[in-house]
């Protein structure tokens, strides 16, 4: 988010630093682009080996970004939802496909006041990605709420821990995946889904989590924006060893564990609204446990396939935030320390975003 740095208000100058930005034209890894609000600017890693490697080349972009927006007199946050920003008072980025999904979601649409971050892990065979899609949808609500930074929606402390998770599921093709099973079952909802019109090719699929044939991917994107980098390195992480561990159990012919939908979609409501105070259902026969001991528990399991992909340390990062909290609950300290001033929030995201949780510089 592109924010004033005295009166904390986001600002709609994203056009004109992607300009500057633009001007810089050294070849990176990294690229920085423009996003459905004028307000906001979008920063994605190049392909990495492992997370180091991506969360080096976000850094690199904010550090771009930041190159643009110092001389500006504009700050930077992140998080899923901004504390008391009005949709009314944004600017939609002039570009055809924004005008589109404007005018056919209207209401709804104007208020995609919203931040997450999508993270892409490599799968080597297509015949694999229905089968951890449906296993990591499972997985969804820990990684929710480790992210979970959105209490506040203009203006009102909502009650949730991650309000941007239920507002984006009311776009067209948003929420929780459908359950497919094998690639052609995939293919013939995207036939349906083209050819009914209700979408215009595979990129306006907006589950939580989807395959992106582009890429050769499954994208999570269930997480709302992460405050600090050490966050990001961890959930994603997270999701890095999920989707290693359950293509090992496919490559050893292992059947990989499922819930039913209708727990799925409990456990993401649970976790939106309670973050990791939540209980999820971890079984078909409805056994149900803390999500922070669960986190605990599947770190613990995971920690020998981190330690493959180099990013054991990263991974251990989860029980720094399950101990010291997510982002919503350090934004509602912060608001109750200021009486409730929601402008301290802010001042706090800032912050944060410019030294992270422990107070180590990310610049």
């Amino acid at each position: 988010m592109l924010a004033d740095p005295s009166t904390g208000d986001l600002v709609g100058r994203a056009p004109e630093l992607l300009t500057a930005l633009e001007a810089q034209s050294a070849p990176e890894r990294h690229t920085v682009t423009g996003e459905l609000l004028t307000n906001t600017i979008e920063v994605t890693s190049g392909v990495g080996g492992t997370v180091s490697d991506a969360v080096d080349d976000i850094a690199a972009a904010i550090a771009a970004v930041r190159r643009a927006t110092d001389p500006a007199g504009i700050e930077l946050l992140s998080a899923g939802s901004h504390p008391y920003a009005q949709w009314f008072n944004q600017r939609v980025t002039d570009k055809t496909r924004y005008r589109t999904l404007i005018e056919r979601t209207q209401w709804w649409g104007r208020n995609m006041m919203i931040w997450g971050i999508h993270v892409h892990i490599g799968v080597d065979d297509r015949d694999k990605v229905l089968p951890i899609i449906g296993a990591l949808s499972s997985y969804l609500p820990h990684l929710q709420a480790l992210a979970a930074s959105s209490p506040y929606w203009a203006g009102e402390r909502t009650g949730y821990a991650s309000n941007r998770s239920l507002v984006f599921q009311q776009l067209p093709t948003a929420g929780l995946p459908w359950a497919l099973e094998t690639w052609p079952e995939f293919e013939r909802y995207v036939d349906d889904m083209t050819r009914t019109g209700v979408m215009a090719d595979v990129s306006e699929i907006r589950w939580d989590i989807r395959p992106a044939p582009r890429w050769g991917t499954i994208e999570v994107r269930a997480c709302d924006g992460m405050s600090t980098l050490t966050e990001l390195a961890s959930v994603a992480a997270l999701t890095q060893t999920l989707v290693e561990f359950f293509s090992r159990e496919l490559d050893g012919g292992r059947p990989l564990p499922t819930l039913p939908p209708w727990f799925h979609r409990e456990n993401k409501w649970r976790t939106a609204r309670y973050g990791l105070d939540a209980r999820v259902i971890v079984d078909a026969a409805g056994s149900q446990v803390p999500v922070r001991e669960h986190i605990a528990a599947v770190v613990e399991e995971l920690l020998p396939v981190a330690n493959d992909l180099s990013c054991g340390s990263e991974l251990a990062g989860v029980r720094t935030i399950l101990d010291g909290g997510a982002s919503y609950s350090r934004q509602l300290d912060a608001a109750d320390a200021a009486d409730g001033d929601l402008r301290a929030v802010v001042q706090h995201l800032i912050r944060e975003f410019r030294a992270g949780p422990e107070g180590s510089l990310v610049d």
